[in-house]
Order: structure tokens, then C-alpha cells, then sequence
């Protein structure tokens, strides 16, 4: 009888253990626990997107700023470019200029003599063929020379310029007034309005 009784006790007391296992609260199920985890994993994963962000930014901020270089070493390489085409163009310029001013001026004395040589035609030759041949070949240099804007300054009866002329001796004369050019030794030229020869004349006094 009391074996009976022990073993139904026992049994009581292994059903309400078990009983009492079954109803233990699972800390794995809990709502609070599985807030924090999912708080926790979100954090992370915002971290992790935060610094791929940053990563990326910067990376983007990089391309821009050497964007930027390239862009400025472009705008002064052409600056530089166009102050060297700028600074040829008027080198050259300036080298046609003094080739130009050099030819005329060792023309000239050539147009000088041609004219003593048409001045030296007696009256009589004039007509002659000779004479009028010379007079065309004068005439055809001299229309190349405009062409090429070389002009004769004008002298006798013009008022003395000393940016044109140079005086070499003073004459009396009634014919002009005081200041006035009364002679032409040799003729003057410009170039492009820059003188290539001055004028020798004889001012009136």
C-alpha cells in the first residue's frame, strides 16, 4: 500500500515539473528581445549603407575636382594657345613690314633716276618712241608702288612739315610766303602712312 502510494505521489510530482517545463516562458519568443535584434540588425545595415554612401561620395567629389583641373588646364593651354597665335600674327606682320619698307627703299633711287632720265629727253625726242617707251615703264612702276600704298608726299606749295620734310636750305622768293616750299630736291615717300624718305626741300622765307 505504501508503495502504491509513493509511486502515485512520484508520478504527481514529475507531471507537475513537466507541467511547470511546458509553461516556462521562452526568452527567445519574447516581443522586447526581438525589437532590440531588429533594431540592432537595422543600425547595422544603416551603417553599412551610411559608409558605402560616404565611399561613394567621396569617390564622386574626386572625379569632380580632377574634372575641374582637366577643364582649367584645357582654358589656359588655349589662352596660351591664342597669345602665341596673336603674338606670331604681328611678328610676322612686322617682319612683311621691314622686308616691304627695305625693297621700297632700295627702289626709290631707281625711280629717281628714271625720272632724271625722262627730265634729260631733249623736246625735240619726246615723241620718240624710245621716249614714250621709258615714260609707259615709268608710268607701270609707278602704279605698282601704289598698289602697294606707297605714296609721293606732296612738296611744292605745301607748308613746311617737319614730320615730312626735311629743309635743307632757305630761299628768298616772292612767289610763296614765308614757310611755304618753294623747291623739291628729291622726292619723299610713304610707306602705309609711315615715311620711307623724307622730303628734301628749300623753304620760302
Amino acid at each position: 500500500m505504501e508503495d502504491k502510494i509513493t509511486e502515485e505521489t512520484i508520478t504527481e510530482k514529475d507531471e507537475a515539473a513537466s507541467e511547470s517545463e511546458g509553461t516556462a516562458p521562452d526568452e527567445s519568443e519574447n516581443p522586447e528581445n526581438e525589437a532590440a535584434a531588429a533594431a540592432a540588425e537595422e543600425a547595422v545595415v544603416k551603417e553599412e549603407a551610411e559608409k558605402k554612401g560616404f565611399k561613394k561620395k567621396t569617390k564622386t567629389d574626386k572625379q569632380k575636382e580632377r574634372i575641374l583641373a582637366l577643364e582649367d588646364r584645357v582654358m589656359r593651354q588655349m589662352a596660351e594657345f591664342e597669345n602665341f597665335r596673336k603674338r606670331t600674327e604681328k611678328e610676322k606682320s612686322f617682319m612683311f613690314e621691314t622686308g616691304a619698307r627695305s625693297v621700297i627703299e632700295k627702289m626709290l633711287p631707281v625711280v629717281d633716276n628714271f625720272e632724271r632720265g625722262l627730265a634729260a629727253i631733249p623736246e625735240a625726242d619726246k615723241d620718240s618712241s624710245f621716249a614714250e617707251g621709258m615714260s609707259m615703264i615709268y608710268k607701270q612702276l609707278m602704279t605698282e608702288l601704289e598698289n602697294l600704298d606707297v605714296k609721293v608726299i606732296p612738296a611744292v606749295g605745301q607748308e613746311f612739315n617737319p614730320d615730312l620734310h626735311n629743309a635743307v636750305m632757305q630761299m628768298e622768293t616772292d612767289e610763296y610766303e614765308t614757310g611755304i616750299i618753294a623747291q623739291e630736291m628729291q622726292r619723299g615717300y610713304t610707306y602705309r602712312d609711315s615715311v620711307v624718305r623724307y622730303s628734301m626741300v628749300s623753304v620760302a622765307t
